[in-house]
């Protein structure tokens, strides 16, 4: 039987424990290898990490992996996820490989394929390579005049930068006061030079990695960090990224939140009255708030919701011939720019916007009131959601609703979690669906 390993968001795990191990990271990189080498040409793959102390364990293991099968490695060093993924395709490389267990604390690591297109792989592939690993590897390993070779690619900062630069309108960023949260992650030394760069006056947090403190009490994961900075050093905006800077939170001159729901309806508004918007209206998931939905509706704007996981936005946004999608969580994946969720590049679209309304960000990022939106994790077996007893108790939670609202319980792909949401305009009854659904489950797994 072939060992499941690919979550949502590629595989994830411990550092150190299967199966974020260096045995099976060489594996990974070895099944994968086989499938991507296509053709005679010389194979290279880029390898591009965050700032976990455990990227120092599965780096070498994926390069001599790859190594072993005769691609050639170009190492990014500390990057953003997309800047792994347009650097695969801006160098030709046959794939992508990110180390970064995203949001989550440092002792957990991941590893995230791309293809050559520099978009994260089906469910059908990493199926095959799953089914590879199982095999004997070494079968189709390179002859010893062909192995591959291991680089450093010295100017991939520089590269990222450049094009992340590329992506902002007309214009500059001079007279802004810009907090930046970096959750001392994979955008430490980048988001801050691009700022810096198109003219802002930038204070920086957590730009200080020392291997263990990505994601501990900052970041999008943590905005009051990066809320609370805004207001001490009265600033115009803040922009709080993740470990892996696929993921934006910011925060008006107030101090006020602002979720990826808002940043989604401001960039989706904007680019419609400027004709950019692409397939008629934009993607989100499940878990978007039900306000985004009836602003984009009054804006005459489609919202297509899919399962949570920026990967099944993107194919989504293809599906639909959608340019603009992402998550409430702060995933925005605008893929005129990048194929997958880019912190940095969000970041700028809105600093537009609030550049050409010469408004306040208080001013322009509200664009709706948030229905009441309560979500609870329960530590459960998925395999509960099955039981005759759960489904009732969920079936009488929607009666109750009756159409006011909505209800989503999932799986967690990442966590071995139960979330339950619900929201709707009544916050008591919202809550007290929440609490019922949580305790039924908490007691059938009793």
């Amino acid at each position: 039987m072939t060992r499941k390993l690919f979550g949502t968001d590629g595989i994830r795990g411990r550092a150190n424990q299967e199966p974020m191990t260096a045995e099976t990271a060489l594996r990974v990189a070895m099944a994968a290898a086989s499938l991507f080498r296509r053709g005679e040409h010389r194979h290279r793959v880029v390898i591009g990490k965050d700032t976990r102390l455990s990227g120092y364990l599965l780096e070498p293991a994926l390069t001599a992996g790859f190594i072993a099968k005769g691609m050639d490695v170009f190492l990014l060093g500390p990057l953003p996820t997309p800047a792994v993924a347009m650097l695969t395709r801006s160098l030709r490389a046959d794939m992508g490989v990110m180390l970064s267990a995203s949001h989550n604390p440092y002792q957990d690591n991941g590893i995230k394929l791309f293809g050559p297109d520099g978009s994260k792989l089906s469910d059908e592939f990493e199926a095959q390579i799953e089914a590879r690993m199982e095999q004997d590897l070494s079968d189709d390993n390179a002859p010893a005049e062909m192995l591959g070779r291991a680089s450093r690619l010295d100017d991939a900062t520089g590269r990222y930068v450049e094009y992340v630069k590329s992506t902002f309108p007309n214009g500059n960023l001079e007279g802004l006061k810009i907090v930046i949260d970096c959750a001392n992650g994979a955008a430490y030394k980048v988001a801050p030079t691009v700022l810096w760069e198109l003219g802002a006056e930038v204070i920086p947090i957590a730009v200080q990695p020392d291997g263990r403190n990505i994601n501990d009490r900052c970041g999008a994961t943590y905005p009051h960090l990066m809320q609370e900075a805004v207001m001490l050093h009265q600033a115009d905006v803040g922009i709080a990224l993740d470990g892996d800077a696929d993921r934006l939170i910011m925060a008006d001159e107030e101090g006020r939140r602002i979720d990826g729901d808002q940043l989604m309806a401001l960039i989706a508004q904007s680019w419609a009255e400027a004709g950019k918007l692409k397939g008629g209206g934009i993607v989100a998931t499940v878990m978007s708030n039900l306000g985004l939905e009836r602003f984009l509706t009054k804006q005459k704007i489609a919202l297509h919701r899919t399962p949570v996981g920026d990967r099944y936005v993107v194919e989504a946004m293809r599906a639909k011939g959608c340019n603009v999608g992402g998550e409430q969580s702060g995933h925005v994946v605008l893929s005129d720019y990048s194929t997958t969720g880019d912190g940095l590049i969000a970041a700028l679209q809105v600093l537009a916007v609030i550049r050409a309304q010469k408004k306040k960000a208080s001013e322009v990022c509200h664009l709706f009131t948030r229905v009441p939106q309560i979500l609870n994790n329960v530590t459960a077996p998925a395999e509960i959601l099955d039981k005759a007893s759960i489904k009732a108790v969920i079936a009488k939670a929607e009666k109750s609703l009756n159409g006011s609202g909505r209800l989503v319980i999932r799986k967690s792909g990442t966590e071995p979690l139960i979330r339950v949401m619900a929201e709707g305009d009544d916050e008591k009854m919202v809550q007290s669906l929440v609490n019922s659904i949580i305790a039924a489950i908490k007691d059938e797994a009793a």
